[in-house]
């Protein structure tokens, strides 16, 4: 159970809408496309995915669908809340429908303590079987997730990994030095995931792969082989890409770049809008330069 193998690139897959609803049809293609340019592992209702704006039923339906598309494919499916209860009661709803591991975001809004922070993820992994993947976002939570914290958590034989997105290279380095065998760290910023995986870490789970799956697939593959020359020439190409998909905040931008290729409806789920203009011709210009247009 300590080791499930997270390694190389997963994308935190958005949810395409039509007409204010969720469009299944897209998803599944986009899932496809995922799975034929190369990527490693499927992220599905996590924070690009606007899961907190779901309803039960269509996160059910997403999961579904991922899971029929994925190919055998890892599953890693977002499933935190703020709340314990919510959250156990979400991840026993989604069990059933092929979840490979959770992905469980750091409480948002409570800003729990760090003792707090342990004491739920702790309790998160004692009500399930499955592989439980630590995500810290502070800039989404209003809480960070210290190493000494992530490290006591890496002692739980069912938790896994880390998505560590705190852009804190000391805090991230620590984790990287000490954690125990078989849990992995993962990138939450594709910006860092170059000096991440040179490092230590196991690879990236993404945004900018919605956007440009081969090319970050490419990129991770090019890491993990050694050949540096290549990863550090793609990632100056693609750094304009992640630096790009966060002008608005994400999902927005993304779902600009992919309405563009023509792959989905350029909707979103209120408090979310889609993109200013000058943000949908910048998305424009960057994938144009990746060659996607």
């Amino acid at each position: 159970m300590k080791y499930m193998d997270l390694t190389g690139c997963g994308t935190a897959l958005i949810t395409p809408f039509k007409d204010g609803e969720v469009d299944y049809d897209a998803f599944a293609a986009l899932v496809d496309r995922q799975v034929d340019a190369g990527i490693d592992f499927l992220v599905p209702l996590g924070t690009t995915g606007e899961t907190p704006c779901l309803e039960d039923e269509e996160r059910i339906r997403v999961l579904q669908v991922a899971k029929k598309h994925s190919k055998g494919l890892p599953v890693v499916v977002g499933g935190g809340t703020n709340s314990l209860q919510h959250t156990i009661r979400s991840m026993k709803m989604l069990d059933p429908y092929g979840v490979d591991a959770f992905l469980i975001v750091v409480p948002y809004y409570n800003k729990p303590t760090q003792e707090g922070q342990y004491q739920y993820f702790k309790a998160v992994a004692e009500s399930t079987d499955k592989p439980i993947v630590l995500y810290n976002v502070p800039g989404r939570t209003g809480a960070n997730m210290t190493a000494e914290t992530a490290l006591r958590l890496a002692e739980i034989p069912n938790i896994v990994a880390i998505k560590e997105a705190s852009g804190n290279r000391d805090q991230i380095m620590e984790i990287m030095r000490n954690a125990p065998g078989g849990f992995q760290v993962l990138s939450g910023n594709d910006d860092d995931t170059l000096w991440m995986m040179q490092n230590g870490g196991a690879g990236i789970i993404s945004v900018a792969s919605n956007v440009a799956p081969k090319h970050m697939a490419d990129f991770i593959r090019a890491i993990r082989k050694g050949d540096m020359a290549k990863a550090e020439q793609m990632n100056r190409e693609l750094t304009p890409l992640f630096i790009n998909c966060f002008v608005e905040s994400n999902p927005i931008p993304a779902k600009a770049a992919m309405t563009a290729m023509g792959l989905i409806r350029n909707e979103l789920r209120l408090p979310l809008v889609p993109s200013k203009q000058s943000t949908y011709d910048l998305m424009v210009e960057t994938i144009s330069a990746l060659g996607y247009l």
